[in-house]
């Protein structure tokens, strides 16, 4: 076969895998905000508006800013971080009744399966992040989204938000093995939304908490959603008095290659352990939880 034909064949079964991948994920998408899924989806975003309107008037200490103008850019961060526990959610529970064997039975299902999930968790985040702005504009006041650069930073916090938590949660997705075992792994990724600015400036947080907090990919997307969507002056908030795009650019762009190389790899191990023997197995102990 010739180097020609090899590319062809490759190219081919890359947009095969993307197009199967695309039509799946909408369809996901549709019917998750249909029917009685809609309430659950619309709970959260809800309730996080909730809170936003009852702190919209507090004041962060001596700076005279608003806290609510200061979480609803922080608590846009935090849902795009949630996508990481979608996937996670999504891998567990499809692996146990069977969707993850029937894509691997099919040419590239497991590719056009990932693929698909991208599709839907993204859809799902960008929905909530709509549900949670527009009508945050007319609960806090401060909020600035009308320069280019603004959409800009949007743009590219959220773009590398997105692929930095989804793409480590299907790392993190294929290595548990039970729906129970997802319900675990949020435990330490609210812990971390605790420390990481969301709800209070970091900079008014212990030095060692905030340490910990600039590892992971959830402060530096609240800290990215805040300097797209505040004024420059708020960044005296701020560790450092600064936005620091650069670091921002810099830590989520690490998570998001890091993810991306490994999630490929993760799964098509995972696939391979799965058959029909692992899938009588796991829904013997789904019975065994209800029972």
């Amino acid at each position: 076969m010739t180097s020609t034909t090899m590319t062809s064949t490759t190219m081919n079964s890359t947009t095969t895998a993307l197009r199967a991948g695309l039509t799946r994920g909408l369809i996901e998408l549709r019917q998750s905000f249909s029917g009685s899924d809609l309430l659950a989806q619309l709970f959260w975003p809800v309730v996080t508006l909730v809170a936003v309107f009852f702190l919209r008037n507090m004041r962060f200490r001596h700076s005279g800013f608003r806290l609510g103008t200061l979480i609803l850019p922080s608590v846009l961060g935090m849902f795009v971080a949630f996508g990481m526990l979608l996937v996670i959610q999504y891998l567990t529970a499809e692996r146990e009744d069977g969707t993850l064997l029937r894509a691997k039975a099919t040419p590239h299902g497991i590719r056009a399966y990932f693929i698909g999930k991208l599709v839907t968790t993204s859809g799902t985040i960008l929905a909530y992040l709509a549900i949670l702005l527009i009508p945050g504009l007319f609960i806090v006041d401060g909020i600035e989204l009308g320069t280019i650069g603004s959409w800009l930073t949007l743009a590219w916090v959220l773009v590398l938000g997105l692929m930095a938590t989804q793409s480590i949660g299907a790392v993190l997705g294929s290595l548990i093995s039970s729906p129970r075992g997802a319900g675990v792994a949020s435990l330490p990724v609210m812990a971390l939304i605790s420390i990481s600015g969301i709800f209070y400036p970091i900079s008014a947080m212990p030095d060692w908490l905030r340490w910990i907090a600039e590892i992971f990919p959830v402060y530096w997307l609240g800290l990215g959603m805040r300097s797209a969507l505040l004024p420059d002056d708020m960044a005296g908030v701020e560790l450092g008095h600064s936005w620091r795009h650069l670091e921002t650019l810099g830590v989520l762009g690490a998570w998001a290659v890091i993810g991306l190389a490994l999630a490929p790899i993760v799964l098509r191990r995972m696939a391979r352990r799965e058959s029909g023997s692992r899938l009588a197995a796991y829904r013997e102990k789904a019975l065994q939880r209800v029972g």
